[in-house]
């Protein structure tokens, strides 16, 4: 249904091997599940290579795709996205927000809540930082 290939947004990204229909359940975000104490500590390691692998989960827990991870950890961010998160339990669901065409890229809104260290590239005049 999706494979990693090179993105025009930043590095790799995901792209649809056939048409997705609206609210389809994608893929789940994989890896290993991490106390909040240690993400921050991961989270500082990657953000100095320009990376956002560390997903909440909830006020307790984190999952780090750096360890663990599956394909998920490649779908870029995009503040006009064509994916949303649903958390159910512990698995983090990324879901098609509307009908993704064959070849199109997956992106979601990251909704960091970050030191912002990392500028947006969904699109020329984006000014968020992530």
């Amino acid at each position: 249904m999706i494979t990693r290939r090179r993105s025009k947004l930043h590095g790799w990204g995901v792209f649809a091997d056939k048409r997705i229909t609206k609210n389809t359940r994608i893929i789940d975000y994989a890896g290993e599940k991490i106390s909040h104490q240690e993400s921050l500590r991961r989270e500082q390691r990657y953000m100095k290579h320009g990376l956002i692998w560390c997903f909440q989960i909830n006020r307790r827990w984190v999952r780090d795709a750096a360890r663990g991870g599956n394909v998920a950890r490649f779908i870029n961010h995009s503040c006009r996205p064509n994916c949303y998160i649903q958390i159910i339990g512990d698995i983090i669901w990324i879901r098609a927000a509307r009908n993704i065409r064959k070849g199109e890229e997956l992106t979601y809104d990251y909704m960091t809540d970050g030191e912002g260290q990392i500028a947006c590239r969904c699109r020329p005049d984006c000014q968020r930082l992530l």
